[in-house]
């Protein structure tokens, strides 16, 4: 026995119907179905087809097909209905006062791991949300421990076919859940993902392991009790705890060892190796962070299938550098100038791999890589993500960074120019006097196009009308 570790109606958790309802029509599309059949802004969506609507999941889910009636209260508290008719699956053009039509739900435990207790003091409000969001998994992939759902909303769940979710599990031992988690309720999320198994709801699942807690015999019965939920269980990322310089007043967990990052590479690669050959898949992978650790070289790329986990770190630079051979391969020449790569220190060295690569194929190309040390966050956070922009100007300013400074997108506010430490992409410029221009982080020929001087062109992913933090920020 571990010891102790310290420290049928589908209503969302809000409940009742208020009059402040969050499914008041902000706009509506012209020309979108909706506006044709005379929907308009400031009407509040009751209902579709006689189903009430409490939320951006059940108004996707119902509002697929073709022919529709939907239920209105106007803004001078007239009821009404409408008929719409479109192409199936078309979306019916309506935006409302939050992207989710709901409030974002907070989590509501305390993890012994958490990244955001780790933040210091002082930063933007909204770097301290904790998610924990049934819906926000759906839509946005985020992870969620299952915790915050009521019986109805795993129903709901159920009933709907939502999937995939995705699942932070970190241990499949009840009690050691709810010593991680600190939530009385966490060890009865196991039961509601064996329910959602035998449901056919795919899971992507995450644990983030912690020497000496979640993993050795612990995670050798979490992978053996999530392998069989499988194929409900479709993969499992296991990451290593980031650790902070923040953590006065917390639970002590120090970051892994080489020894200890390859004993679980090790652990986890021999799980995989055997359900290999029983199921003709791995399922579960270890992060690359675990790989930089253990000073050990990355698998090959057939290794990791069909990269389901790249959101966890999982393949993501073999995938990197696989991208970008086939983009050298027969490369295309923009404007050439001389140019700089600034990035996370784990990252560097694959990104000056890429870069070497480069000038061979092309002499005549002009560039060099720069390793962030995170000075802010302590120097055992190494990714890219966790990068402020305070340190990129005081490790860059007097450098030699040519007309171009190339950074991971990730480094950025999901779709704007602001750094964790709110200073901005034009801060940069003016402190370092060079054009900043951010690449996606995961694409191989976006980073290739980038140092050949080709356009790339930034996609926003935060859906219209959210605040956007918290769909960006992966606390592990």
């Amino acid at each position: 026995m571990k010891e102790k570790i310290c420290g049928p109606e589908y209503r969302s958790a809000a409940g009742k119907e208020s009059p402040m309802s969050m499914t008041v029509v902000r706009r509506v599309d012209p020309r979108s179905p909706a506006h044709r059949a005379g929907v308009r802004a400031g009407d509040t969506l009751l209902e579709i087809n006689g189903t009430p609507i409490v939320d951006v999941l059940d108004y996707k889910f119902y509002s697929y097909d073709p022919r529709l009636e939907l239920t209105l209260l106007s803004s001078d508290g007239t009821r009404r209905t409408v008929h719409v008719r479109k192409e199936e699956g078309q979306d019916l053009g309506l935006d409302f006062e939050t992207y989710l039509m709901d409030r974002a739900r907070s989590c509501a435990n305390n993890c012994i791991f958490c990244f955001v207790d780790q933040m210091p003091p002082g930063m933007r409000e909204t770097l301290y949300f904790k998610d924990d969001d049934a819906r926000l998994s759906f839509l946005m992939g985020n992870y969620l421990t299952l915790t915050n759902l009521s019986k109805r909303e795993v129903q709901r769940i159920i009933d709907l076919h939502i999937s995939p979710i995705n699942v932070s599990v970190h241990t499949t031992d009840p009690q050691l859940r709810v010593e991680m988690l600190k939530n009385k309720r966490a060890g009865e999320s196991i039961d509601v993902m064996r329910r959602f198994a035998a449901a056919n709801i795919t899971m992507n699942c995450q644990i983030v392991s912690c020497p000496g807690v979640n993993d050795g015999p612990a995670l050798d019965r979490t992978l053996r009790e999530l392998s069989e939920m499988y194929p409900g269980v479709a993969s499992v990322a296991i990451v290593p705890v980031g650790v902070t310089k923040f953590r006065e007043g917390l639970c002590p967990i120090a970051p892994y060892t080489k020894e200890q990052a390859a004993a679980v590479i090790a652990q986890v690669e021999a799980f995989g190796k055997q359900f290999m050959e029983k199921e003709g898949t791995r399922l579960a992978w270890c992060s690359d962070e675990f790989y930089l650790l253990a000073g050990l070289p990355l698998p090959v790329k057939s290794f990791y299938e069909d990269m389901a986990q790249l959101e966890n770190g999982v393949g993501m630079l073999r995938l990197l550098l696989s991208q970008a051979d086939m983009a050298l391969d027969e490369p295309e020449l923009g404007e050439l100038v001389p140019f700089s790569v600034a990035t996370g220190v784990s990252a560097a060295p694959f990104i000056d791999q890429i870069l070497q690569k480069a000038k061979q194929q092309v002499p005549q190309l002009q560039g060099r890589v720069y390793p962030i040390r995170n000075r802010f966050f302590g120097e055992t956070i190494t990714v890219s993500g966790l990068v402020t922009g305070q340190d990129l100007i005081a490790q860059l300013k007097g450098q030699e960074l040519g007309q171009r400074l190339l950074i991971p997108s990730n480094m950025l506010r999901s779709g704007e120019s602001v750094f964790l430490d709110d200073v901005t992409v034009a801060d940069v410029e003016r402190e370092l006097g060079v054009t900043v221009c951010p690449v996606d982080a995961e694409s191989g020929f976006d980073l290739v196009d980038a140092m050949l001087g080709l356009p790339v062109t930034m996609q926003q992913t935060t859906p219209p009308g959210s605040d956007g933090e918290y769909y960006r920020y992966n606390p592990s």
